[in-house]
C-alpha cells in the first residue's frame, strides 16, 4: 500500500468534498480521504484554523471562504467569470434561457458560470460541475479548437452515453468537430438530457487561443437555432474582445 506524503494527505482531505458531498462529518472525511481518524482529525484541524474548512454548530465541515478567496485569483475561474459576466447577462436578457460558460480541464468541461433561464428544460449544470467534452455544446466548442493530437486521442477513446442521442462514435464525433470549426458554433441536441439543446461558441484569449466557451441551453422541441446562433456568437465575441483578442482584419485593397 502506498504511503501518502503530507501534502497528498492534505489534498485528500480537500478532495473528499464534491458536489455530492458538500458537507461531511470528520468520520466521513476520514473514510472518503482514505485516512485514519486520527490523521484526518489533525489535518482537518489545521485546515479549519487556516480557513480552508469551516465547522458548523452540528460539527459538520464545509469548504471555507479562504479557498474561495484563493480561487478568485485563478485566471480561468472567477477572474474570467468577472470579465464575462456582463456579456453573459446580456445574452440572458436577449434569450431568457439558460446561459452557461465553461473551461476545459483535460477531457472534461468545468462550468464557471450559469444563469438560470425561465424555460422548464432540465439543465444538469451548476457552477463547478464537470461533464465529458463530447456530451455538451461548450465541450464540443472547446474540443474542436484543441490541438489535433488531443482531439484524435479523445475521439479514439471510450465515449460515455447519457441518452440514446449522445455522440459515442468516434467517426461521428470527428465530423461534428469539423462542423464546429466550419461554422464557428456547436449545436448539441439531447446529449445529456432528452429534452435539451445547446448552442455554444468559443471564447478566445488575447493570443487568439480558445480559452472558454459560452452557450445557451433551451428546450429541444421548440428550439429556434438560427435565432440563437447570432446571440451566442455576439456574446462570445464580446468576451473575447474584453480579454484582449483582436480579430484579424483583411487589408484594404492595394495595401
Amino acid at each position: 500500500m502506498t504511503t501518502l506524503s503530507a501534502p497528498d494527505r492534505l489534498l485528500a482531505v480537500l478532495a473528499a468534498f464534491d458536489h455530492q458531498h458538500p458537507a461531511l462529518s470528520l468520520t466521513g472525511i476520514s473514510r472518503r480521504a482514505g485516512l485514519t481518524l486520527t490523521t484526518a482529525h489533525r489535518l482537518v484541524g489545521a485546515l479549519t484554523d487556516w480557513g480552508a474548512l469551516e465547522r458548523d454548530a452540528d460539527g459538520v465541515y464545509h469548504v471555507g471562504l479562504r479557498l474561495w478567496e484563493i480561487a478568485a485569483l485563478a485566471p480561468r475561474g472567477l477572474a474570467l467569470r468577472q470579465i464575462a459576466l456582463p456579456y453573459l447577462e446580456d445574452l440572458y436578457e436577449a434569450t431568457h434561457e439558460n446561459v452557461q460558460m465553461a473551461v476545459r480541464d483535460g477531457s472534461q468541461v468545468v462550468y464557471i458560470e450559469w444563469i438560470s433561464g425561465r424555460s422548464a428544460v432540465g439543465v444538469r449544470t451548476q457552477v463547478g460541475a464537470r461533464w465529458p467534452l463530447h456530451a455538451t455544446g461548450v465541450g464540443l466548442a472547446l474540443l474542436a479548437h484543441g490541438d489535433s493530437t488531443s482531439q484524435e486521442a479523445y475521439c479514439s477513446g471510450p465515449l460515455a452515453a447519457f441518452t440514446p442521442h449522445t455522440l459515442t462514435d468516434g467517426a461521428r464525433l470527428r465530423r461534428a468537430l469539423a462542423e464546429v470549426r466550419r461554422t464557428g458554433v456547436a449545436v448539441s441536441s439531447r446529449q445529456v438530457t432528452d429534452d435539451a439543446l445547446s448552442v455554444a461558441a468559443p471564447v478566445r484569449g488575447a493570443g487568439g487561443a480558445v480559452v472558454a466557451a459560452v452557450s445557451v441551453v433551451v428546450p429541444e422541441h421548440d428550439a429556434q437555432v438560427p435565432a440563437l446562433i447570432p446571440a451566442v456568437r455576439l456574446a462570445a465575441r464580446g468576451i473575447s474582445r474584453a480579454l484582449g483578442w483582436q480579430p484579424q482584419t483583411r487589408p484594404e485593397p492595394g495595401t
